[in-house]
This record gives C-alpha cells, structure tokens and sequence, in this order.
C-alpha cells in the first residue's frame, strides 16, 4: 500500500510497511507538471506486463519496477479493487499502479493540485 502527498510543486507517493523491501522504493517523487493524468486501475492493476527488475510479481502482490511496451512502471499493488494509475510524461517512470486506502479521495486530490495554477 502507499500513501500520496500533494505539496506545491510535487507528488510523493510513500511505499509503506514491507512493499518497501519488495519494491526497492520507499518514495517516489514527480513534479506535478509531469502528471498527465489519474484514474482508477482495477482492470490494468491485476496484472503487470513486461520485464520486471526490480520487484516481485505473485498473486496478491505486484511491487516494483516492471519495463514495458509503454516504458517504465512502477507497481506497488496487492488488492486491485483500491488501485489507481498515475500517467506521468517526460519522467522517470511513464505510469505508477498503485494501491492507495480511499481511490476515488486520491483521484480528486491529484487532479485538483494538478489543475491549481502555479507561480
């Protein structure tokens, strides 16, 4: 499961508990103009696609980096049902799947520091 935090300028996803070890990231940062979009991952969230390195993929938990025909991804998910996907550009990663506790709070959070005017 992660956390996200919203600040001024940037999105931090926190790896909580175990999935640290499993994913290798305890955090991952973007710049909220990189953030193209948000929504809710159930469908593409049960099961990752492309080379996995590093990570683990086996029933009930996907966490860490997985390489694609869309590029780089980075997965921390053990119940799809609370998943969302992050689409990012000009980044390091091009999506992040990730379990968060309240999916839809997530969505409107993320989409609202990303739609605020910046200085």
């Amino acid at each position: 499961m992660t956390t996200i935090e919203l600040t001024d300028a940037e999105l931090i996803v926190h790896v909580q508990g175990l999935d640290k070890v499993l994913s290798f990231k305890s955090e991952i940062r973007v710049p909220l103009a990189h953030v193209e979009g948000v929504a809710p991952a159930s469908d593409e969230a049960a099961v990752a696609k492309g080379l996995r390195a590093p990570g683990i993929s086996i029933p009930g938990l996907t966490a860490g980096t997985f390489y694609g025909s869309d590029g780089r991804a980075f997965w921390d998910v053990r119940d799809p049902n609370n998943a969302i996907v992050i689409y990012l550009q000009h980044d390091t990663f091009t999506k992040l799947i990730v379990e968060v506790e309240d999916p839809d709070a997530a969505i409107r959070d993320i989409m609202r520091a990303v739609a605020t005017p910046r200085p």
